[in-house]
């Protein structure tokens, strides 16, 4: 693209901005597009680090002609050069250069990693680039805080003083006398040992299911489910299992209105496990009935019920459930669906993320707003991440919280990372 375009800053090692004329941008994200390479427009009306800015360089030296910069205390690392700089020589000169080059971000990070510093903190209105930070970082074996001081929609003290309790458990030193001066605040004696942020208690697998086949069963195979037989006399299988805050301690962070529920996004997984055993995995429709409660002490007993196949090949599966010891009571059906063997296709992917003329949404307190109205999210089923709106399409980014990954191989799509989706 010759002139047409430039790198504009290059923040991390999978993070680069590139800027210039409008026609040649589009044509970089068509190719992006074709490359599956992920590019994204970002909104602005001037284009910065590239030739755009060779034609206020003269108003600019002009303007800024009478700055007078002196050496500092403080070490100075530019992102101009990549490296320390001594400050005397920021006159009009660099600060053109600083808008016309490229920002030499990752370059700088690496040189302060190579120096010691392992906390960062970003003084913005919002942070954009400690992302880049924690990469380089990554990129380099070396452990960081990356912090900003305040975010979108959270400008005030308690979000300043927030960032900075961040960035002093990441290491910053911080003069917290000065912090509580005037608010009669006072030093309270700490428990007999200091607080640490991790486990020493000895970890133990999941209550196993047992030998299963002395009953005449088969094992489930599933994280949620025990065991499984077929039906004598027909061409119907039933699942069986028992789920409780013991042996799965993360649906506690799926709550609605004071009660721990089992997500739909889990019942959908359950019955495409089911499906899958007799050759049905395609879910074409679930009915949630009534929700499945996990009691705070004991088990639910689980069954799945996948009915004959029609004459076309479909069956009807439903998931019923009993508390632990309440035998004499009947089941409760919680849900109902039919299962077919082959769906309408598969759903062409995505060749570029962000998805091109995606509009970021801003996702910054969507888990206090879904408290409000009684869905109480715990960490496990915090996942989303990023989210853009492209007309009537909506896009999201989520990530499963990396205590559950271990596991999150035995689930078809792990019932979180499912659940953040449907947010």
């Amino acid at each position: 693209w010759g002139e047409r375009l430039s790198v504009a800053a290059v923040n991390g090692p999978s993070a680069v901005v590139v800027s210039g004329d409008a026609d040649g941008l589009e044509e970089l994200l068509a190719v992006c597009e074709v490359e599956g390479i992920r590019a994204r427009r970002v909104p602005v009306d001037y284009a910065s680090h590239c030739a755009h800015v060779e034609v206020i360089e003269d108003e600019l030296r002009q303007v800024l002609g009478g700055i007078g910069p002196r050496s500092s205390l403080v070490p100075f690392y530019s992102t101009v050069t990549g490296g320390v700089l001594d400050t005397a020589g920021l006159d009009a000169g660099y600060w053109y250069r600083n808008l016309r080059q490229t920002v030499r971000f990752d370059e700088t990070v690496r040189a302060l990693l190579s120096d010691g510093f392992q906390v960062f903190v970003e003084a913005s209105a919002h942070p954009v680039l400690t992302m880049g930070v924690e990469q380089t970082a990554e990129d380099q074996g070396t452990q960081v805080t990356a912090v900003g001081s305040l975010r979108r929609d959270e400008g005030g003290l308690d979000r300043f003083l927030t960032s900075v309790a961040e960035a002093y458990v990441g290491g910053a030193s911080v003069d917290w006398s000065t912090v509580f001066q005037g608010t009669g605040a006072r030093q309270v004696g700490l428990p007999t040992y200091a607080f640490q942020h991790q486990h020493y208690w000895i970890k133990t697998p999941s209550p196993a299911v047992g030998d299963v086949t002395s009953a005449g069963l088969g094992s489930a195979d599933h994280p949620l489910l025990g065991a499984v037989v077929g039906l004598a006399g027909v061409d119907g299988v039933l699942l069986t299992g028992r789920l409780s805050l013991v042996s799965h301690g993360w649906l506690a962070d799926h709550v609605v209105w004071g009660v721990v529920v089992v997500p739909g996004a889990a019942l959908v997984e359950l019955v495409l496990r089911a499906g899958d055993g007799v050759g049905c995995g395609w879910l074409e429709e679930l009915t949630l009935e009534v929700p499945l409660v996990v009691p705070e002490r004991g088990g639910v007993q689980v069954q799945l019920s996948v009915g004959v196949p029609d004459g076309v090949g479909r069956r009807v599966v439903g998931v019923f459930s009993r508390l632990e010891g309440a035998e004499e009571e009947s089941w409760t059906r919680n849900a109902t669906g039919v299962l077919s063997a082959e769906g309408p296709g598969v759903v062409e992917g995505l060749g570029v993320w962000p998805p091109v003329g995606g509009v970021a949404v801003d996702v910054g307190g969507v888990y206090e707003r879904l408290a409000g109205v009684g869905l109480e999210y715990g960490p496990v089923f915090r996942g989303v991440r990023a989210a853009w709106r492209r007309g009537d399409e909506v896009f999201a980014e989520v990530a499963l919280a990396e205590e559950q990954c271990a596991e999150a191989g035995r689930f078809g799509l792990h019932p979180a990372l499912l659940d953040a989706a449907l947010h």
